[in-house]
């Protein structure tokens, strides 16, 4: 074949908190996921383009996936899931090592029943390899080895980098050869806005505890360049008033706190000096209607 080129999406989809954005982030080789010890931080499919000389990968990094769907927005998140596996090329299967209990254990095979139902190539990463001993690790790869052992595995530490570089030449390995999806210059589909939005509910979650940072969603409402400033208005949703409160702070300090601290991570972002405005708006029950859902961008695909 000559001048062979590969093409195709990967989709990397596992339980809560099991880091799937870290490893996309490792993978493509830019932060576009924001990160935080929190069960269900990331809530969209986000896509992560890797260029090279002969191939382009599309990872997803997609939420996390979860039995009970409480809200509408669960409902919402699930469909990106459903969505990456479908288009999917490669399957990236992330497992957090240090939970191997039997529960965890039964449920993790039931899923790898239904990722394997297509012909779909369906790498097993163990990540979060770091934080076990080696005996730990021998064991659970045993275990995996026996019970799946028709599936690529791969260990990882996608927070320190370690396993990333073999993992990506098996990927490239099973990646069909195609045409380039996106130009070569584009790094993800999603716009400024979304990223800016993103990095302020990053800091939410950073900052906040309990029920707060999943009761926020962030709503940029200017995005404007003037001069060499770029001016950002964000309302921050809340569903009660007492959560209000709590996102604002005494003399609204924890507000004026959450807004420096995104303040820089969003000019590290854009590169930029960058005016931040933030205001805290009640919208009852948002994550239980569909028609709202819509409205911030949680279309079905």
């Amino acid at each position: 074949m000559e001048n062979p080129f590969k093409a195709g999406f990967v989709s990397i989809v596992g339980r809560p908190n099991a880091g799937k954005s870290t490893l996309m982030n490792q993978l493509v080789g830019e932060k576009l996921s924001i990160i935080t010890s929190k069960a269900q931080t990331t809530r969209h499919r986000i896509m992560g383009i890797l260029n090279g000389d002969d191939f382009q990968i599309v990872y997803s990094d997609t939420p996390g996936i979860i039995n009970q769907t409480q809200y509408a927005l669960h409902k919402a998140m699930m469909h990106f899931v459903y969505n990456a596996l479908e288009d999917a090329d490669v399957i990236l299967w992330v497992i957090e090592m240090q939970i191997l209990t039997d529960e965890y254990k039964q449920s993790m095979l039931k899923l790898h029943e239904k990722l394997t139902s297509t012909s779909t190539p369906v790498i097993l990463v163990l990540n979060k390899m770091d934080l076990c001993k080696e005996n730990d690790i021998k064991e659970q790869l045993a275990f995996w080895e026996e019970h799946i052992p028709k599936t690529h595995i791969f260990l990882t530490s996608a927070l320190q980098g370690q396993g990333t570089a073999p993992l990506f030449e098996k990927i490239l390995s099973l990646l069909p050869y195609h045409p380039a999806y996106f130009p070569e210059d584009e790094l993800t589909d999603k716009s400024e806005r979304f990223f800016a939005s993103e990095i302020i509910r990053e800091k939410i979650f950073l900052q906040y505890s309990q029920e707060i940072p999943y009761a926020c969603e962030v709503l940029i409402e200017d995005f404007k360049q003037k001069g060499d400033i770029l001016y950002i208005r964000a309302n921050i949703l809340v569903e009660r008033d007492g959560q209000k409160g709590i996102l604002i702070g005494k003399k609204g300090e924890a507000l004026k706190n959450l807004g420096i601290e995104a303040r820089k991570d969003l000019e590290d972002f854009f590169q930029q000096k960058v005016f931040l405005e933030t205001r805290v708006k009640v919208e009852p029950d948002w994550r239980k209607k569909d028609f709202l859902l819509e409205r911030f961008g949680y279309r079905k695909e």
